[in-house]
């Protein structure tokens, strides 16, 4: 049980256990001096002493606790931290000779653990990079060519989930809704219609035509179904009956892992890289959910454990008041910049989409999440998803005396948040997203795999934040 402790708690504890045991000796022999004394001694005088004596040991040791903490516990907290960054994350931090002098050899021998690491680790880094760009390369290719057929492409699972989408696509599927990989179909297309084409396919096991619309049935495509050996189809839509240019540039949005349908399981069990999040950022007019309104919503979508490009949003929000002069001092919008804006339940009724069976993660979450829980029953939405809070999240990775501002928390993952996107919804969404891309391996690097392990660690911090979890275990 005390090995799940941290290392300070545990120090604390020893230390308590020292004053006790001091106390519990001293009184032992003061009563036995008491006892064995020639005739009755009054008892007074010994329990004054016992008094005086565990008062000045507690503070003695109190004393010495204090500085044991700062100079070795605390110190020690933060080479840990600073060696799983380098293990897990790859990011080479210098350790802080200051604050490790009284470590002796154990600090500069950790750093020069540390540096071969990162040297090794940077030559993986510079064939990973080769590789990427090469694979880069092939997919501008492969975009060169898509750009010159009419026809919008879309890869489906066995699942019935979305594997990949052209730029073309996305321009269709947006006229609907927000376009998301490892969204079913059905998100999109109606029920039945789509039901009577894969059932056609089913029977023929060769290339179909069909005709979907959407759930209103205000819009209707021509769509061709191909099968593939994998198990799912390529879903082929023609452009030239839809509001899209065929001309303009396609760019891909896809993750092949989609292909390996994982089996569906409790979200407590569903490992950490297997999650996915949608991390989100508000800038508001005030910091009152219950008094303030949102201005701009920006947010990202993480999949396997990467950010997916091209999967944003980043919106103004007209709050139907005016912004004050304070607020926007701070994020930099304008009365004129929300003026044309969507209301906020339209854009939270979109943002409920684009989060659909996803984890919401934000920076300090109460404070975002209560402005759509407000608003839910007028959205006519509920907003009952499963959240992760990198402000927990960091104090389960540093420790809590660590400092978890969202700059503080980049600073630490080496993130840099360009100066102009610091303080607007899309800069800070995207900072949160790729800090928790960078905590999930520090966090498996402590045992922590799988969404119930981190929720029960995360707990452990409740006094920092309030936990947002309480329909997940």
């Amino acid at each position: 049980m005390l090995s799940r402790l941290s290392l300070r708690l545990r120090i604390f504890l020893f230390f308590c256990f020292l004053a006790t045991g001091a106390v519990a000796l001293a009184g032992a022999a003061l009563w036995f001096g008491w006892s064995r004394a020639e005739g009755t001694l009054p008892a007074t005088p010994f329990l004054t002493a016992l008094i005086v004596f565990a008062l000045l040991n507690t503070a003695l040791l109190a004393g010495v606790w204090l500085l044991f903490d700062e100079n070795l516990a605390k110190p020690i907290q933060m080479l840990s931290a600073n060696l799983r960054l380098c293990a897990h994350s790859g990011v080479d931090k210098d350790l802080c000779p200051e604050s490790t002098k009284y470590l002796g050899d154990l600090a500069t021998a950790a750093d020069a653990v540390t540096r071969t690491l990162s040297a090794g680790v940077m030559d993986t880094a510079a064939q990973v990079a080769r590789e990427t760009e090469r694979l880069r390369t092939e997919s501008k290719r492969l975009t060169a060519l898509l750009t010159e057929i009419p026809v919008a492409t879309i890869l489906v699972n066995p699942a019935q989930e979305i594997v990949l989408y052209d730029g073309q696509a996305a321009d269709i599927l947006r006229q609907i809704a927000l376009p998301r990989l490892k969204a079913p179909l059905g998100d999109y297309f109606d029920a039945a219609s789509l039901a009577a084409a894969q059932d056609q396919l089913s029977r023929t096991k060769a290339e179909i035509s069909a005709e979907l619309h959407d759930h209103s049935g205000a819009r209707r495509y021509k769509v061709r179904l191909k099968p593939l050996g994998e198990g799912g189809y390529m879903l082929l839509l023609d452009t030239q009956e839809t509001e899209v240019d065929p001309t303009r540039a396609r760019p891909l949005v896809y993750d092949f892992d989609l292909m390996e349908t994982a089996q569906a399981c409790d979200i407590r069990d569903t490992p950490l890289r297997s999650l996915c999040c949608v991390a989100f950022d508000t800038e508001t007019t005030g910091l009152s959910p219950q008094d303030d309104h949102v201005i701009q919503l920006g947010a990202v979508r993480i999949l396997n454990g990467r950010i997916v490009d091209g999967e944003v949003i980043d919106t103004y929000v007209d709050p139907k008041r005016p912004i004050p002069p304070a607020s926007t001092r701070i994020h930099r919008i304008t009365d004129d910049d929300v003026r044309n804006a969507q209301d906020f339940d339209t854009v939270g009724r979109d943002f409920h989409h684009f989060a659909r069976d996803a984890v919401l993660v934000a920076h300090n979450a109460p404070f975002d999440i209560g402005f759509f829980r407000r608003a839910a029953d007028r959205m006519g939405v509920t907003w009952d998803h499963p959240v992760l809070d990198t402000v927990l999240l960091s104090a389960v990775v540093f420790g809590t005396t660590a400092e978890h501002s969202l700059d503080a928390l980049c600073d630490r993952l080496g993130i840099t948040i360009p100066p102009d996107l610091r303080h607007t919804a899309l800069g800070d969404a995207q900072a949160t997203g790729e800090a928790l891309v960078k905590l999930i391996p520090l966090l498996e690097g402590k045992g922590l795999t799988t969404f119930g392990h981190v929720i029960t660690e995360t707990r452990r911090h409740g006094r920092l934040i309030q936990d947002l979890n309480t329909s997940h275990g």
